[in-house]
């Protein structure tokens, strides 16, 4: 294109550029926060310093005692001489540290302190940050558990009494979400026994048992991802008036365009921020998560009960 043909489409206005300008979303920035930077800085530090500190610590703990082979669980306890621990309250106070910070705070000179004991003396129960991890999620999967003697004998209830404390144990530790995979301990080997145990009344072979069981644990799990996303952003800066009413100016233009019929006929009687408000409402119903498991285990009874599962 000359320079000619190019000044008189920016004198006439160049349809692609005005095209560009009304499709680009808002490009508004939340305000900066020097002392929360500064503050992610200094954590980032700290937890670095950390990571040296305890890798320094096992490597001391391994010429002591050996290097540990296989999960926690496959040794017993230290006995009477060194039972001033159990495992049980080290991973209650890596919990208690986890929950009131995040999981990048739990470390294991902040666990020995909590705890009132020297670093090296907790290394004698777990030797190293994995195995600190590994009880910690063990004692999460022992809050799942249904109390002995409570789970519903029919295979509906059982898998929806399983599911509703799935998502509330989570919901109490969310970072677990993140967490690294764990090795399976008691506790998870209990809730998985429960699994089974809970459609056994559905009388299904290997395959069809472990798709039942997964098919529920899928959509708890999912549900539950989407339901700290929306408490992570319900906590965002993107969150102010300011920046809402953007959006709203945004959206309302994108709606008169024409490109969003479905949308717009939500919109008659109501305004951009009262549908966002109804879909926002919607999304935060307590009872949603209730009514998607109910959708999920009506599919299972109609394809392994009738008789008509696929291949």
């Amino acid at each position: 294109m000359s320079s000619d043909e190019s000044t008189k489409r920016h004198d006439a206005g160049d349809p692609d550029e005005a095209r560009r300008g009304r499709e680009a979303p808002p490009r508004r920035q939340p305000r900066r926060d020097p002392g929360r930077e500064r503050a992610e800085a200094q954590r980032r530090s700290r937890a670095t310093r950390e990571q040296r500190i305890e890798q320094r610590d096992t490597q001391r703990a391994d010429r002591r005692d050996g290097p540990a082979v296989g999960p926690i669980w496959a040794r017993p306890e230290p006995g009477a001489r060194r039972a001033s621990l159990t495992r049980d309250e080290i991973a209650r106070a890596a919990l208690a540290i986890a929950d009131a910070e995040t999981l990048d705070a739990v470390s294991m000179r902040r666990v020995a302190s909590k705890l009132a004991v020297g670093t090296m003396t907790l290394y004698y129960y777990v030797r190293n940050k994995e195995e600190l991890l590994d009880l910690m999620q063990d004692e999460i999967m022992g809050e799942v558990l249904v109390p002995e003697g409570e789970l519903p004998a029919d295979w509906r209830g059982a898998l929806t009494e399983i599911a509703e404390r799935t998502r509330e144990t989570m919901l109490r530790h969310p970072w677990v979400l993140g967490a690294p995979p764990a090795a399976g301990g008691p506790n998870g080997m209990r809730h998985f026994e429960q699994s089974l145990a809970a459609v056994n009344e559905m009388e299904l072979d290997l395959a069809g048992r472990f798709e039942v069981i997964c098919a529920v644990d899928d959509y708890t799990f999912g549900y539950l991802l989407r339901e700290v996303e929306q408490a992570n952003e319900d906590r965002s800066p993107y969150a102010s008036e300011e920046w809402i009413e953007a959006v709203i100016a945004y959206l309302d233009e994108q709606w008169s365009s024409g490109a969003f019929p479905e949308v717009q006929r939500l919109l008659p009687g109501s305004s951009t921020r009262e549908l966002i408000a109804e879909l926002d409402a919607l999304a935060h119903d307590a009872g949603r998560f209730r009514r998607g498991l109910a959708w999920v285990l009506d599919g299972i009874e109609r394809t392994f009960m009738s008789g008509s599962r696929p291949d």
